[in-house]
C-alpha cells in the first residue's frame, strides 16, 4: 500500500529496482557477447577473405592485341582472368621461439591447399609458405624459420633482396642490397612478385635497423615483421591459379638447353 499509492516512494523504489535490473542485463550481455565473439570474428575472416579476392592486383587482363575477342556477358567476367584467389584458414598450431619453425592450419588438399602457395595474415602481411598438406591439414614454414627465403623489395627505391631469419623474434633480415642504396629506418619491405607464390606488393615489414657488411659492399637490413607471429589465429591462402604455365615453359627452356 505504502509504494501503490505514495508517489515518492513509489518514485524511489522504480529507480532502486531499474538499478539492479539494469546491472543484471549488463552482466548478462557481457556474457552473451563473450560467446557471440568468435561467431563475430569468424564472419569477419569471412568478410576478409571476399574482399582480398577483389583486389585489383588479383586479377590478370590478357594480351588482346593479335587475337579476336568475342564480346559475351557472363555473371563473373573477371572470374577469367582471374590470377589470385585467397582462402582462409584457422591456426591450429604456431610455433616462434625455434630454431625452425612452423604453422598449423585447419585447411588441406581437400579443401583446395598444395604445396609451394604463399600464406598471409589477416592483414595480408607475409607470414610464410605451405611446405605440405594431408586431406584436412596443412603446414606453413612460417618467415621465422632458418630455411626461409622471401623474394623481397624495398618499396621506396624498388632494389631487389632476398628476406630470411637470423634468429631474432619478429626480425629478418633483407640481404642483397648494395651500401649505395639509400635505406632508411621506417622504409617499407614488400614482396617482389618476381614468384609464384605472392604478388607484388605485399608488405613482409618495416626497416628498423640499418647495417654495413665488412666483408663485403652489402648491407644487412633489420626489418620488423609487419605479421605478428605471436598472436596468429587466421591466415590467408594466396594460390596462384596461372603458376603452371610458365613453370612449365620454364623446364621446357631449361630441358632444351641442358
Amino acid at each position: 500500500m505504502l509504494f501503490n499509492y505514495n508517489r515518492y516512494h513509489q518514485a524511489a523504489f522504480m529507480n532502486v529496482a531499474n538499478e539492479y535490473t539494469g546491472k543484471i542485463y549488463k552482466r548478462y550481455n557481457d556474457v552473451e557477447y563473450y560467446f557471440k565473439l568468435k561467431k563475430t570474428n569468424d564472419s569477419l575472416i569471412k568478410a576478409n577473405e571476399r574482399l582480398y579476392n577483389k583486389l585489383k592486383q588479383d586479377y590478370e587482363i590478357p594480351d588482346t592485341i593479335n587475337r579476336v575477342v568475342i564480346d559475351s556477358i557472363k555473371v563473373d567476367s573477371l572470374e577469367t582472368f582471374r590470377k589470385y584467389l585467397y582462402m582462409q584458414a584457422k591456426v591450429i598450431g604456431n610455433s616462434v621461439n625455434l630454431p625452425n619453425n612452423y604453422i598449423q592450419l585447419s585447411r588441406g588438399l581437400q579443401q583446395g591447399v598444395t604445396k609451394d602457395l604463399g600464406v598471409t595474415d589477416v592483414n595480408n602481411a607475409v607470414v610464410g609458405t605451405v611446405i605440405d598438406a594431408s586431406q584436412n591439414y596443412s603446414v606453413v614454414m612460417s618467415l621465422l624459420h632458418r630455411q626461409s627465403n622471401i623474394s623481397a623489395k624495398l618499396k621506396k627505391s624498388g632494389q631487389e633482396g632476398s628476406v630470411i631469419w637470423d634468429g631474432q623474434p619478429n626480425v629478418v633480415l633483407l640481404k642483397g642490397i648494395a651500401k649505395s642504396v639509400h635505406v632508411a629506418k621506417g622504409d617499407s619491405v614488400v614482396t617482389s612478385g618476381f614468384t609464384e607464390r605472392f604478388p607484388y606488393g605485399l608488405l613482409i615489414g618495416i626497416v628498423e635497423e640499418v647495417l654495413g657488411e665488412k666483408s663485403s659492399n652489402m648491407l644487412v637490413i633489420k626489418v620488423r615483421t609487419a605479421a605478428d607471429f605471436y598472436n596468429i589465429q587466421f591466415v590467408n591462402i594466396i594460390n596462384n591459379l596461372k603458376k603452371d604455365e610458365p613453370q612449365q615453359l620454364l623446364k621446357k627452356v631449361k630441358k632444351i638447353n641442358e
